[in-house]
């Protein structure tokens, strides 16, 4: 099958629309498989030139049977995990061949279980050297850090440096800290923002842009031809780090947690000043403040010696005649000259078309999937900027993302500036859950033009309730919530790829990552190997039917899972003769089930697990509906 862009639809080469199914594998990808880089372990973390990522997502000799449940599941689109730093760790412009030899055979793999991929080179608050993952250590060190110093100056919050005490998904906070706060702000501005700095001659804007394009340009030409290869990822939820923040004296986030440095504090902290910031817990519906916290206290620098501290060499601050450091320029970050700065406008948006280009320059059919501060919907597109791209936006119910504890009654508003916290009930949120989604699609079309969305990434933490369910068993409210994420999807007729699929997790360190743990499967579930669906977790939730070809334009599609009503609504289209398909899972009708058609007939393949409808044209619009019996 092949996937293309048609107006705001996938089609196949059928021109049936497509509704997409999917998963993001894996949530270890992030992390070097040889030596094992999970962020708990501090052992030779700063080798970071001598790793090798061959084995992520997993063993080519595992791969079967990962594909094989995945195709069971019904989820056959991939968003297909790399990251910079997997291509070229070793230094700029050393490609690790035999990582991307690995690649080739995995996606190719991937083809014999009819999987379709897009590649995601995927990051989180710059690197694993900054508190996330993505580009490659010596992209720190060429600017001037001093990598095992940063998280005791404060630069960075690091999982592994904080052990025990690391606390419960604060890493996002990272990129408003020194580390990945300068580098976001050296790879889209440095140009504007640090003239003074260059990478062997070079300036770092275009220095650190131009490797990151050729690593992902050496990819899409090892790719280039492989038929389930639909496209490429732009850059996983970048930031804007510093850019367009107006005053540097106040923490940037309204999400609190731990140490809360300012910018400015943060600036002070990496030039060796120990600060009194503020210290704060994470609570519902508001964080508790719990006074002041000295930060490096021992005065430790984040910059290698020989280094200034980029900031100051810039103007932003210096050392008054009292021996003091003082604020000098307190808009540096959110004006060039006269002008106002804007993230998106003046610093994503080429970023993206250059992605296009350099990409297409290898694969010219391939789709683009288009993603930009996930914070920020000031996200704007034109035909002209680049075609066939798709809005891959990101969504989370963040209340229990954030608090690994799920509120029937609670959810937030994710379209309020000011993420507002809704109460009410179940349905309510459910409700909410849905308007939060079709505002995705509205600002797609009205500020992007009529192009498909695919939310790239959703899911949930399975270790809410202080992981009672690998203590009990029940999932149940796993289900529940996963059930609401995807109705809230499927009342918007949208493709999806769920967060995440890592196939070493397990219960005491989850996806090996920041002490996250979203997987879909896990080996501490997994009972019987020989069971396809053992060592699924929340299955009942997101395994559920769903109409993956129509031959038509789809207008409503639901499913209740305590009825087991599934209905499908779409309108006639005389170009396509290619039949309908419906992914029927055996998980809710092991019995089989009850069809019944508007018009025209159908046939069910239930080992195939799939429903084969053919309408008749004599009516503009077709329904199917299928029940348990």
């Amino acid at each position: 099958m092949s996937i293309h862009t048609d107006g705001p639809w996938f089609k196949d080469e059928h021109g049936r629309v497509l509704l997409l199914r999917g998963v993001n594998l894996g949530g270890s990808s992030k992390v070097p498989y040889t030596p094992n880089g999970a962020t708990h372990l501090a052992a030779g973390v700063y080798d970071h030139r001598n790793v090798s990522f061959i084995g992520r997502p997993f063993p080519l000799d595992e791969a079967a049977g990962h594909y094989a449940r995945l195709r069971a599941w019904g989820l056959t689109f991939l968003r297909f995990l790399t990251t910079w730093e997997a291509v070229e760790h070793a230094g700029p412009g050393l490609y690790d061949q035999a990582y991307l030899d690995y690649l080739e055979e995995v996606i190719g793999r991937a083809a014999d279980y009819g999987l379709q991929v897009f590649i995601d080179f995927h990051q989180d608050v710059w690197s694993r050297f900054s508190g996330g993952d993505g580009a490659p250590g010596w992209t720190l060190e060429s600017v001037g850090f001093d990598l095992p110093h940063l998280a005791e100056s404060g630069a960075a919050l690091l999982h592994w440096a904080e052990g025990a005490a690391y606390p419960q998904m604060a890493w996002f906070s990272n990129n408003v800290r020194l580390a990945a706060g300068t580098m976001w702000t050296l790879f889209f501005a440095g140009n504007d923002l640090a003239p003074q700095v260059r990478i062997e001659g070079e300036p770092a804007q275009e220095f650190l842009q131009r490797h990151y394009l050729g690593a992902m340009q050496i990819v899409a030409r090892r790719l280039r031809g492989r038929p389930n290869v639909v496209g490429y990822d732009t850059l996983n939820e970048p930031s804007p780090g510093f850019i367009g923040q107006r005053d540097l004296n106040v923490y940037p986030s309204p999400i609190r947690s731990w140490y809360c440095p300012t910018i400015f504090q943060s600036l002070l902290l990496g030039a060796g000043y120990p600060q009194e910031v503020d210290y704060w817990q994470f609570g519902v519906p508001r964080s508790r403040y719990l006074g002041k916290r000295t930060l490096n206290p021992r005065g430790v620098r984040a910059w290698r010696p020989g280094h200034d501290p980029i900031w100051q060499t810039h103007g932003v601050w210096d050392i008054g005649p009292d021996g003091q450091p003082r604020l000098l320029r307190p808009d540096h970050f959110c004006r060039v000259g006269d002008r106002e700065v804007n993230f998106y406008r003046d610093y994503m948006r080429p970023f993206l078309k250059r992605v296009a280009q350099t990409v297409r320059q290898e694969d010219p059919t391939a789709i683009i999937f288009l993603e930009s501060d996930p914070t920020s919907w000031d996200v704007h597109w034109a035909a002209e900027d680049a075609p066939g791209v798709v809005h891959a936006a990101h969504w989370y119910d963040g209340l229990t993302l954030v608090t690994k504890n799920y509120y029937p009654f609670m959810g937030v508003d994710s379209t309020a500036e000011t993420l507002k916290v809704v109460v009410g009930l179940p349905g309510r949120i459910r409700r909410l859950y849905r308007d939060n989604l079709a505002y995705i699609k509205d600002i797609t079309r009205q500020h992007m033009g009529n192009i498909p969305v695919l939310i790239g990434e959703f899911g949930l933490p399975f270790d809410l309730a202080g992981g009672k369910a690998y203590r009990t068993g029940d999932f149940t409210t796993h289900v529940r919530a996963l059930d609401a994420y995807c109705n809230g999807m499927d009342d918007n007729l949208l493709s999806w790829t769920i967060w995440n699929y890592t196939a070493d997790n397990d219960n005491q360190h989850g996806d090996q990552w920041n002490g996250e743990d979203l997987s879909i499967f896990s080996r501490d579930q997994q009972s019987d190997p020989t069971d396809i669906n053992s060592g699924g977790r929340g299955l009942a939730g997101f395994v559920r039917p769903y109409a993956r070809a129509v031959a038509g334009v789809p207008m409503r599609m639901s499913f209740n899972r305590r009825t087991g009503r599934f209905e499908l609504l779409f309108r006639h289209d005389p170009a396509v003769v290619a039949p309908t398909e419906v992914y029927v899972p055996r998980l809710h009708y092991p019995h089989g089930g009850r069809v019944t058609v508007s018009d025209g007939e159908y046939t069910w393949d239930a080992e195939a697990q799939l429903l084969i409808y053919r309408h008749t044209p004599a009516q503009p619009e077709h329904w199917l509906r299928l029940e348990r019996p």
